[in-house]
């Protein structure tokens, strides 16, 4: 089932090698606070994992569609430092792309049920 929504979801789980999570999630905020001035940019939550400590998860809300993610936020300049940094604070990062069919309780996306 698709909608028109004109919004992408990113849910990226990031497998951090065993040590590094502290200065990851110093990347990774960093990082957020320059996209977060975005114009295309809805929301973020980052979460840590409760079952897997070397885990941790950002949910990230965005105008637009995957390829206009593609086009224009993944172009950013600061997105080349940080994904340079990644190599040596990850072993692996899962990324899926997410179209929202329903919302309850917040108005964050641009569907309701």
């Amino acid at each position: 089932m698709s909608t028109t929504t004109n919004q992408v979801i990113l849910n990226i789980r990031f497998k951090i090698k065993p040590g590094k999570k502290e200065i990851f999630r110093d990347s990774l905020f960093a990082m957020i606070n320059n996209f977060k001035s975005e114009p295309a940019f809805v929301n973020a939550i980052v979460s840590d994992d409760l079952d897997h400590a070397d885990d941790l998860v950002i949910y990230e809300i965005w105008q637009g569609t995957r390829e206009s993610w593609i086009q224009h936020e993944l172009t950013k300049p600061y997105r080349a430092e940080y994904e340079g940094a990644l190599t040596n604070l990850i072993d692996d990062r899962i990324v899926s792309w997410l179209e929202p069919v329903g919302e309850w309780g917040s108005t964050l996306t641009n569907v309701r049920r």
